[in-house]
């Protein structure tokens, strides 16, 4: 489970996160955590049992203490048996139930019995044993990271408030009418969709439509549930129900998405429907052919032979070897910043040749600053009469009156003496600001305010496609000021690594401008780039690439508006640093350092780690082929085959270690 952050208010993709959101916790972390310690001690008692049951049967037998023997010995061993042997056998008949005879539990069950119907009791255990600690590595890798989608609660609002007879009522969402109208408080969500009545409001969106940029929403406009108030209190009235408000809307279509994605199946579920009718039939053929080949044939005999076959079949080696690979990835990305969420993703990382990418707080810092600052002259060139210091010093002074996150990424610029104070400022809705500064008149905001005041833009500054700031001083156009997103480090390069490594299609889909977006893309040189995208575009989109013959298709994100794209995707990828919660749940691969070089790394460590396994799976074939010969000639025993096994799986350990020491750059 991902821990909770506290509250952080960002302009782009990440939202409010609340440690309680003003509900008492304390008593249900307790709880949850008590309960994960009581399933965890559950999960691993029958092979402690299981193991200390053994280990002191062989030393009583290695002691030849008297009294251990007979009717003792046996119930000793059966005692040690049952803790991992009983749920295999229960699996394997309910497969059985199923019609699906030819498991791997069906194998262990029927070797392991035979092992007890030869009298090989302490083999029995040993071999369900190493199966039960294979499972049992195999469900801690899967489940060690995996979290459920419980954050996407905490995206909904939990309350509205509704004003009811002239007074505000906290109430549930749920209970909101259509037409109803509701307050909406600075760095609250909006509850349920609506029309704004107030006569403006500043919106942070990115959790519906992704767009860096805060809305400035005027009177009359469509405001949406999951928006961020950024700028004081402000009414809407309600025109949907919240089961068919924007945020309803997304967690249905995480849900859905979840459902329909189909998770790599293990490798050794495939391989037990061919391996395992394949060795029940040749030890049925090894205790009944001899009997028309050989001379002096013994029925008992061969049924040893054909039951010692049968355990030196099992694929314990096999079983424990593949997640032990697993682990060892799961580990290595772990300490290199990446978070797998099951062994199967591992995997899934190396098919994917089709990667689709958000772009605000993705591949992108999420942060607007200032990237240029461009001063003109009285005739409109940029042989500018005023210093930038110094028309920075009368933007500034306008700009200090607004509470915009723009203003405030200005203010951050670096100035030097002074600062001039503004006088009489006022803000023109959806426009700008007007003032005076040294008692000369100073326009700021967007070419709107330039047209209505009558100033003539140059078509220089019109062709910015970034957010500007456009400056004009005693009505004449000054200059203007670049504020935009900026590129991630190591984005360029990351993007230009994946395609080395066979990634055929990159393309990027944003809520953002599709001017910003395009520009961005070029940028990166992406293969195609689409903008202006609301949640459900982007899923579209990604259906859409998940369609073309062959296509695997991964998608990394970081907002919440990105929760259903990350969970329709064959991979999601969300960045862990700043994303939402909900991005971070619903993500198959967690970036936890929010650098965009570190997917190259874990393509690149999937790559290794599929490599391993696949050595480890050669080497358990190999010694098992080897020993099975043996055993069907009469030569191995019970305890080479189960030696055999273990030493497979201690090389299988060693090769898994191997992944630990090796560099991914």
């Amino acid at each position: 489970m991902i821990k909770k952050k506290k509250i952080v208010l960002r302009d782009t993709g990440a939202h409010e996160h609340s440690a309680g959101d003003g509900h008492d916790h304390g008593g249900s972390c307790c709880d949850s955590q008590k309960n994960a310690k009581s399933s965890r001690i559950k999960q691993y008692t029958p092979a402690i049992i299981s193991f200390v049951l053994l280990m002191s049967g062989i030393l009583l037998d290695f002691l030849n203490v008297g009294f251990f023997k007979d009717w003792l010995r046996i119930v000793w061993y059966v005692a040690a048996y049952i803790p991992v042997g009983f749920p295999v056998m229960k699996q394997g008949w309910e497969s059985i139930l199923k019609g699906d005879f030819f498991t791997e539990f069906f194998l262990m069950s029927i070797a392991t019995v035979g092992a007890f119907a030869i009298g090989e009791f302490p083999e029995g255990v040993a071999v369900m044993l190493f199966y039960t600690v294979g499972e049992l590595f195999q469900h801690s890798a899967v489940t060690k990271a995996r979290g459920n989608i419980k954050a996407l609660l905490d995206v909904r609002p939990k309350s509205a408030t509704v004003l009811r007879d002239g007074n505000p009522v906290s109430v549930a969402p749920e209970s909101v009418k259509i037409g109803e109208r509701i307050q909406v408080r600075v760095g609250e969500k909006v509850p349920l969709d609506g029309k704004l009545v107030s006569q403006k409001a500043s919106l942070n969106t990115a959790a519906i439509s992704g767009e860096s940029k805060p809305s400035t929403i005027l009177h009359g406009d469509k405001v949406y549930a999951g928006s961020i108030n950024l700028d004081g209190v402000v009414e809407i009235v309600t025109t949907k129900e919240f089961k068919d408000s924007s945020i309803a809307r997304i967690l249905d279509m995480v849900q859905n998405a979840t459902a329909r994605k189909s998770k790599t199946e293990l490798f050794i579920r495939k391989f037990a429907k061919i391996y395992t009718p394949i060795v029940v039939f040749l030890a049925i053929g090894l205790t009944l052919f001899p009997y028309f080949f050989v001379q002096d044939y013994i029925f008992s005999e061969w049924l040893y032979r054909a039951l010692i076959f049968l355990v030196i079949s099992c694929p314990c080696a096999l079983v424990i070897s593949i997640p032990l690979g697993y682990f060892g990835g799961l580990g290595a990305a772990s300490r290199n910043g990446i978070l797998f969420k099951g062994a199967s993703f591992l995997d899934t990382i190396t098919k994917i040749n089709t990667l689709a990418m958000d772009k605000t707080g993705t591949m992108t810092k999420g942060v607007f600053k200032i990237k240029d600052i461009v001063v003109y002259s009285e005739d409109g060139s940029t042989n500018a009469p005023l210093t930038e210091q110094d028309f920075m010093h009368y933007l500034m002074a306008i700009e200090a009156q607004s509470t915009h996150p723009i203003a405030k990424a200005i203010l951050d610029y670096k100035n030097d003496g002074e600062g001039h104070k503004a006088q009489d400022v006022f803000e023109v809705a959806g426009k700008g600001l007007i003032g005076t500064v040294d008692r000369k008149s100073v326009l700021a905001g967007n070419e709107a305010l330039m047209l209505v005041n009558g100033i003539v833009v140059p078509e220089t500054a019109r062709a910015v496609v970034e957010s500007t700031v456009m400056v004009a001083i005693e009505g004449k156009f000054a200059g203007y000021v670049v504020i935009a997103d900026e590129l991630k480090e190591g984005a360029m390069e990351a993007v230009e690594s994946i395609r080395k490594m066979g990634i055929s299609k990159i393309v990027m889909l944003s809520g953002d401008k599709e001017a910003i977006t395009q520009k961005v893309a070029g940028e990166l040189h992406v293969d195609s780039a689409m903008g202006g995208l609301l949640p459900e575009d982007k899923l579209k989109e990604v259906e859409r690439l998940k369609g073309v013959a062959g296509a695997k298709v991964a998608f990394i994100g970081d907002g919440i508006n990105d929760a259903p794209v990350l969970a329709a995707s064959d991979l999601g990828i969300a960045m862990g640093g700043l994303g939402s919660d909900v991005a971070i749940e619903t993500a198959d691969v967690i970036i936890q350092t929010d650098q965009p070089e570190k997917v190259v790394q874990a393509i690149a460590i999937g790559r290794s780690t599929r490599r391993i396994v696949w050595q480890n799976i050669g080497l358990a074939f190999g010694v098992k082929a080897i020993v099975l010969i043996l055993g069907a000639g009469g030569v191995a025993t019970m305890w080479e085959a189960v030696f055999a096994d273990v030493g497979v799986a201690l090389l299988a350990v060693l090769n898994a270690v191997r992944l630990q020491n090796m560099k991914w750059q």
